[in-house]
């Protein structure tokens, strides 16, 4: 069990994908994610194994939910700032979590 407190540590925020290129790089398929979080949190960029159910075009301008206090993570040549979130499919392929309705880019997660 953790504490409410170490729940709200965590800041989950929603933004939108500007700029979404291909990974070959990576040790695994991955995409090369830019996301737009508003002006409070800016653009970040984030690398994400979800090439499975999504393709770069496809994820252009599709809001996302992701983790944006984690201390940014070297990825091959790349830096992923944020942690973009997903649920697994039935076979283990990543969905990613985004809201059902627009919401403005930054809006956090309670």
């Amino acid at each position: 069990m953790i504490s409410t407190q170490d729940f709200l540590a965590v800041e989950i925020h929603a933004g939108t994908v500007i700029d979404a290129q291909p990974f070959p790089e990576a040790r695994k398929p991955a995409i090369k994610l830019v996301i737009d979080f508003g002006p409070d949190i800016g653009v970040k960029k984030s690398s994400a194994q979800i090439t499975v159910h999504y393709t770069p075009e496809t994820l252009i301008g599709r809001q996302v939910i992701a983790v944006t206090n984690f201390p940014p993570r070297q990825i091959g040549k790349y830096m992923s700032e944020v942690l973009v979130l997903g649920l697994p499919d039935a076979t283990g392929a990543v969905v990613l979590l985004g809201p059902d309705l627009p919401v403005p880019n930054g809006g956090r997660m309670h």
